[in-house]
């Protein structure tokens, strides 16, 4: 009789565990392919405040785990999950190096012109096929972009730049009106960074601008 009680006892216990166990991998799951689908998605948002008057640089590097890349952060760095990778990102002087890290890209000096403030730096994932084009918009502060694969053309009121998967970093100065389209035969992967006025959205319209579709031929 006691060994009977006992099974009924555990008998809803165990089921609980398993619903919760596979509601925990349904959920892992969906974020997984929410990382993975195509588009562009804000992966980090970090306010920095006050930043310092001296030329700062985007630092890329690559770590084996989270708890390593955790480990090497430096004081501006975050750490981001992307493209089956740990990345640690951070803002800092150009010989700023990490610990433990495999150093992929060393992107500026960002163009922050001579004006102070609050800043935060957004960082977005883009994986977008070939054909995919922004709205036209402009930020509060520069945007840097760097292309790990396929290619991506950016227009403004100065002409083209195209970033290439291991080619240079396209950097656009702050309040350019600018519209970016995928181009080339494959997905475009790349990481943005935006540093902008901490007082305002990462991006806003630039209604005012007429792209001349320089990009199209690309």
């Amino acid at each position: 009789m006691k060994r009977l009680i006992k099974i009924l006892w555990c008998a809803p216990f165990t089921v609980k565990v398993i619903v919760c166990l596979a509601v925990m991998s349904a959920c892992s799951d969906v974020a997984l392919a929410q990382a993975k689908r195509p588009g562009v998605n804000i992966i980090a948002t970090v306010v920095l405040g006050e930043l310092p008057q001296t030329p700062l640089y985007w630092h890329l590097d690559v770590y084996p785990t989270r708890a390593a890349a955790e480990a090497g952060k430096g004081a501006r760095s975050t750490v981001v999950e992307a493209f089956d990778q740990v990345w640690l990102f951070t803002l800092a002087e150009a010989e700023w190096r990490s610990t433990g890290g495999n150093r992929t890209a060393t992107i500026g000096p960002l163009p922050l012109g001579v004006g102070g403030g609050n800043f935060t730096a957004s960082y977005l994932q883009a994986a977008t096929p070939p054909g995919f084009q922004t709205d036209v918009h402009q930020h509060s502060g520069p945007e840097a972009l760097y292309t790990l694969s396929g290619e991506v053309c950016v227009e403004t009121p100065q002409g083209k730049q195209v970033g290439r998967g291991g080619g240079e970093p396209l950097l656009i100065a702050s309040g350019q009106p600018m519209q970016l389209t995928s181009v080339g035969a494959e997905i475009r992967r790349s990481f943005v960074l935006v540093l902008h006025d901490s007082s305002q959205a990462w991006k806003v319209p630039a209604s005012s601008w007429t792209p001349k579709e320089l990009c199209a031929g690309s």
